[in-house]
This record gives structure tokens, sequence and C-alpha cells, in this order.
């Protein structure tokens, strides 16, 4: 009898521990079998051949590596898993794990749409100096708490330039333009400070609108030009520089709330090899690019932008007042020192 009693003592402090253990993975999300694979999902909007797709692939490379094949990332790019609004939502309900997404997140955190002003920044300096600081920190706390998205990091794209059918040198040109915009309202105002005539419409859309005269004119970093091919249904480029670009590599809270320490320091790295690589690309490519198209026939205008730069500011606090006014006074704040 006396045995029989220690072996029941003996199994319930085995019992115990067991469970113990088993809380403390889970408390941090790892309750996976050490041996599971893990099947990841990477969606993105643009092609095969754009440099999103070069950033991914590094991402993955990354990942793969460093979990030693237990995490396995598969990139969908070109709409595969649909338009940005379709990729964040699929963040938000965990059938997306990683999303190259932007202006969309504003649809969920409205905070976000004051790095959208355009001639907010007025150079690459005051753009990293608020997107990288403490700034750019908060308002990634703010999406993850609105939207269950997490901002993992932002990738640079470089300054937005416009493409039409006619020069742009000055601000009359851009009078009445019919100009594509993504659905981003603090670019909408802007732009229509300035006297175009916005068109709200979907990238994949883009081509055939201006092939069919439907929209006049868009706007893009260089990259993004040269990968949807743009130069061939336009035939000039205008270097307005209005907006210091930025997409973010974000992820599914929900997927992340499942990872171990472990596999979240691993995406943490990932993310952060993977700027600095998608940087490097942007760095390097957007001359070259610019170049190429300029071969193809693309007509270069270096407009002088201090009247665009005026008439966007007219715009700015207006729209920062139905955002939050005191984070816009800081960001300027910020820009300013």
């Amino acid at each position: 009898m006396k045995k029989i009693m220690i072996f029941v003592l003996l199994v319930t402090m085995l019992t115990a521990v067991l469970n113990g253990c088993s809380q403390q993975n889970k408390s941090v999300g790892g309750n996976q079998n050490a041996d599971e694979i893990i099947e990841l999902k990477l969606g993105h909007i643009q092609s095969e051949n754009d440099i999103w797709q070069e950033g991914a692939l590094k991402f993955k490379e990354v990942v793969e590596t460093k979990s030693n094949g237990k995490m396995k990332v598969t990139i969908y790019p070109n709409l595969t898993l649909g338009a940005d609004r379709d990729l964040a939502e699929g963040l938000q309900i965990g059938t997306v794990d990683f999303a190259l997404i932007a202006g969309v997140l504003g649809n969920f955190e409205p905070s976000i749409q004051l790095l959208e002003l355009p001639y907010l920044f007025g150079d690459y300096d005051q753009y990293n100096k608020v997107i990288h600081g403490e700034i750019g920190q908060e308002i990634s706390d703010r999406v993850l708490n609105a939207s269950g998205i997490r901002i993992l990091t932002y990738w640079d794209r470089g300054p937005r330039h416009v493409t039409s059918n006619k020069p742009i040198n000055t601000l009359q040109d851009i009078q009445g333009l019919k100009i594509r915009l993504p659905e981003i309202k603090a670019m909408v105002d802007t732009w229509k400070a300035m006297g175009a005539s916005p068109t709200t419409m979907a990238w994949n859309e883009v081509y055939t609108g201006l092939e069919q005269n439907v929209i006049e004119a868009q706007e893009n970093p260089i990259p993004f030009i040269y990968g949807g091919r743009i130069h061939e249904v336009q035939e000039y480029l205008a270097l307005t520089a209005h907006k210091y670009e930025y997409v973010t590599i974000s992820m599914s809270d929900k997927r992340w709330q499942t990872l171990t320490e472990e596999q979240r320091k691993i995406i943490e790295e990932a993310a952060q090899v993977s700027t600095e690589y998608e940087n490097g690309l942007v760095n390097d490519k957007t001359d070259e690019l610019l170049e190429i198209m300029k071969q193809e026939g693309l007509t270069v205008t270096t407009p002088n932008t201090k009247e665009f730069v005026a008439a966007a500011k007219t715009a700015h606090e207006n729209f920062a007042k139905t955002i939050d006014i005191d984070l816009y006074n800081k960001i300027v704040d910020a820009i300013n020192k």
C-alpha cells in the first residue's frame, strides 16, 4: 500500500512539472511540436520582377536559414492574395502572415495617414528622422492596437514623382490634371489644393486607364513606375519628389502570438536584414531604372517645386485637424529640429 502511495505521489509531481513547462511555453505562444514545419504566407501587389519581390526573397532567405528550415515562407506577388485592402484584412484574420502594405493602414488607424501628406518632408533626412524614430514607433504601436496588424519595419521606396502625357514644369501645368492617386485622403486633399483633379484607382487598373486616356497622369516612385511599365503609356516624368515613400513589412499579430521568443527574434532579424537590403536596392537601382526609361523614350522635366510646396501645405493643417493635430505638430517639430 505504501509503495502505491509513493508511486501516485511521483506521478502527481511529474504531471505538475510537465504542466508547468507547457504553461511556460504557452506564455510566449510556443505550443508547437519541436519538429513542426511552420508555413508562412507573404503577399504583395507588385510583379515578380519588382524590387519588392527581391526584398521579400531576402526576408524568406533569412527566416528559413535562421530557423534551419523549420519556418517556411511562401511569397505571393502580383496581387495573388488580393489588393492592399485584401492583404490587410487577411493579416487581421490570420489568413495572411506577412504583407507589404502602406497607405491602406490608414483605414484602420488614422494617424498613419499623416505620413501620406505630399510635401510634408522636404528631403530624405527629414523623412528618415520621423519614420525610423520615436514617432514612427508610436504610429506602429497605434496601428497594432487598432487593427491587430504588427508593423515590423518600414522599407524605403524613394520619392514619388509624376508621369503624364504633357510636360509639367510649373504649378499651372497641373491645374485640372486628371491624376490617378491611391485611395488615400491625405493625398487626394493635397492634390486638390494644388489644383489637380484626382481620381482614385486600384494600381492594377492604372496602365489601362492611362492607355485609354481615362486618366492623364499618375505618381509613384521610379522603381514602381518602371515595374508597372508606365513609361510605355506616358511620355513625361516630372521630378516633383512630392512624397518620400515607404512600404511596411507587416505581420498578422494572430500569427505572432503563436510563435516562440526564438521564432519572433528570427522574424525581427529577417525584417531588419531585408530592410537594409531593400533600401540598398532602391538607392542602387533608382538612377539606373530612370536612365533605362529615358533611353526608351521618357522625357524628364525638373520643375521648381517651391510653388507646389506652398500650395500643398495649405491643405496640411485642415487635414491634420481631422486626424490628430497634436501628432502632426509633433512631426513638424521633429522635422524642424
